[in-house]
């Protein structure tokens, strides 16, 4: 609920199995003389994006997890396999790379994922989807 998509001056592609928690917005960067492209905003399979972070004109990989209230902005590159810390700030233009823990304003690579957390990643959205089909299997729902 109350998540912003808007792709009105570039795309947005959104992954599969990836789910955008709620409060949050998405965005993308129009096409310019300094910036011919532009940036639009592509996440990959598999991400889990928390409640109220903003997205800006970004690329996200497969397998991320990007912490509640997190800012990332245009031009980013967030690699796979990777994990940004809750209230993080990820600068214009500054590529994360894989398997890593980020966090910070501005966000600092902390260490290495350990085997466990990288596997988290897939569980955390494969969880999603399970509780997506556990909702639309309820036969009593809830009526107002």
């Amino acid at each position: 609920p109350l998540v912003a998509i808007r792709g009105d001056v570039n795309y947005v592609e959104i992954g599969a199995r990836t789910n955008i928690q709620d409060g949050s917005v998405l965005h993308v960067t129009h096409k310019s003389s300094s910036n011919p492209h532009g940036n639009p905003l592509i996440i990959g399979d598999d991400v889990t994006v928390g409640h109220k972070v903003m997205l800006h004109g970004c690329t996200i990989g497969n397998r991320v997890l990007v912490g509640m209230g997190s800012i990332l902005l245009d031009g980013v590159i967030v690699e796979d396999d990777i994990m940004i810390g809750a209230g993080s700030l990820v600068p214009q233009n500054k590529r994360l790379k894989s398997g890593y823990l980020y966090f910070g304003n501005p966000v600092k690579q902390i260490r290495p994922l350990t085997e466990a957390e990288i596997a988290g990643l897939q569980y955390s959205a494969n969880n999603y989807v399970k509780w997506k089909g556990d909702y639309l299997a309820q036969e009593n729902q809830i009526q107002p």
